[in-house]
């Protein structure tokens, strides 16, 4: 176990760096790992050669947790073995001085003293005691549930590191982005954002699509949370498999679409202005709705959009957009209210090279300005705010960019878990575990009947053992006794006690 220990505690180690640095197939930013080898080039050489910018997928990180799978094996299926043979055990024999245990109890009987003892064992087995008659005496213990319980809980620790493996080795977790009138197919390319396991095959995805038709969302109106999400729910169409007929879904909060294993999830939404872009020629290079990403809860968003077709020169555009827009003088634009009731688009204007011909990853969500220069107008950065309909009109003639209307986005996390119905059900088994052997109390009786020599009477002695810090149940053994015939009352030579924590 201490070993185990000191894995986990490497294995937590290890992730600090895939936390800090950026990482490949991870980061949302696809372009991070470059500019950070691009900034750090010795650095960055040197971290990418051991591995530290894809953390969870290097040999190392590899190493760690499968030591731990190997340690936590090592530590459960000894111990399961051995609750498995506790469990069948049968009760041990009396030890020499029962005076010496929790509860001691000592009686003179007048009777048969083999009835006694057969009147005991019936009232026993009554209980749930397992119990075992050896001649004059009678050893029995109950409680056997709780190594039940705990080989449950032991083993379903392993089947639950066994679920998350099966999980992490054959699922897939993606992000993607989809607006109003969108589609989506099932493809890794199709994916903003995708999270293989090693042994996911991208031609095991399921063949499903679907298209955003429309998105829905309620804000509360008034009062101290005004503005909170009431309800926000996607409308879509779905075709489950390739030439399968259409059809309409609801995909809410909690409630996902489900195709065959794979789930989608809707985790958030936003707004994308739709844009028409004419360059110096006069020619629209660039119409259709541009994806703005949300910063905080009234939805102010900011985005850019990048026009490599405009000619003479490329146009870049970014800013922000606000649903209901305002601009203070101190904290800058900021939407007071997340729904449209005055959506306005702010934006400043680059020309030059964009740098999408270089074959570098970059973001959708941010200019490359290295080779890029701002637009400016009477010695100041050229900056418009525009309303739909309206028309940003670039100096000297370099283009125009029309605000035509507001589509919405959505954003929905679609997850493929093979191991998810193993590890529920090893969950659950190891609380149903956990409780059991945390609730049931396993205690020994022993009862003897001797006869001393030279006594017509024989003597009985009856005594309890707690096998858990709970201690017996109290009056246990006065119950067992009151049902013997032909004894006399019983003297405790030492009180019933329960041992505490």
């Amino acid at each position: 176990m201490r070993t185990a220990v000191l894995l986990l505690l490497a294995l937590a180690l290890a992730a600090v760096p895939g936390s800090l640095l950026p990482q490949r197939g991870v980061a949302f930013d696809p372009g991070a790992v470059s500019r950070f080898l691009a900034d750090n080039p010795v650095l960055g050489t040197w971290l990418d050669r051991l591995g530290f910018l894809e953390v969870y997928s290097s040999p190392w990180f590899a190493a760690i947790y499968l030591l731990l799978m190997v340690s936590m094996t090592g530590c459960v299926l000894p111990r399961a073995a051995r609750l498995w043979r506790s469990a069948r055990a049968e009760p041990p024999r009396a030890p020499t001085n029962l005076a010496r245990l929790d509860d001691h109890r000592q009686a003179t009987v007048r009777g048969d003293p083999s009835r006694a003892v057969e009147v005991a064992a019936s009232y026993l087995r009554a209980r749930r005691f397992r119990v075992v008659v050896d001649g004059a005496s009678v050893r029995a213990e109950k409680g056997y549930l709780r190594e039940v319980g705990n080989l449950v809980f032991h083993l379903s620790l392993l089947v639950l590191l066994l679920g998350v493996a099966v999980g992490s080795l054959f699922g897939f977790e993606g992000r993607v982005i989809v607006v109003e009138g969108g589609s989506f197919t099932n493809t890794r390319l199709q994916y903003d954002e995708f999270t293989p396991g090693p042994l996911t095959s991208d031609t095991a995805l399921t063949p499903f699509s679907f298209t955003l038709d429309d998105f829905a969302a309620e804000f509360e109106p008034s009062g101290p949370q005004r503005g909170s999400a009431r309800d926000f729910r996607a409308e879509a169409t779905v075709l489950r498999a390739p030439g399968g007929g259409p059809e309409e879904v609801t995909i809410e909060v909690n409630h996902p679409l489900r195709v065959e294993g794979t789930k989608v999830f809707l985790t958030g939404h936003g707004y994308a202005p739709v844009v028409s872009v004419r360059d110096g020629r006069g020619q629209v290079v660039f119409t259709g709705p541009v994806v703005f990403v949300p910063f905080d809860g009234n939805l102010s968003s900011e985005g850019v959009i990048k026009v490599p077709d405009a000619r003479p020169t490329q146009l870049g555009f970014e800013g922000f957009f606000l649903p209901t827009g305002s601009v203070d003088p101190t904290a800058g634009p900021r939407s007071l209210y997340p729904d449209l009731l005055d959506p306005q688009l702010l934006l400043t204007a680059y020309t030059g090279d964009l740098g999408l011909a270089d074959g570098a990853p970059q973001s959708v969500y941010r200019l490359e300005k290295a080779a890029l220069d701002q637009v400016m107008s009477d010695g100041a950065p050229f900056a418009r705010a525009l309303r739909p309909g309206e028309v940003m009109t670039l100096p000297d003639g370099q283009g125009t960019l029309t605000f035509e209307s507001v589509s919405r986005f959505a954003n929905f996390q679609v997850a493929h878990d093979p191991g998810k119905e193993i590890s529920l059900a090893a969950a659950v088994a190891l609380l149903l575990g956990l409780t059991v052997s945390l609730s049931v109390r396993r205690r020994r009786v022993w009862i003897r009947v001797t006869r001393p020599a030279g006594d017509a009477a024989c003597t009985l002695e009856a005594a309890t053992f707690a096998m858990t810090r709970r201690g017996p149940v109290p009056d246990e053994l006065t119950a067992v006794l009151a049902a013997l015939p032909c004894i006399e009352p019983p003297t405790a030579t030492r009180p019933p006690h329960a041992r505490e924590d």
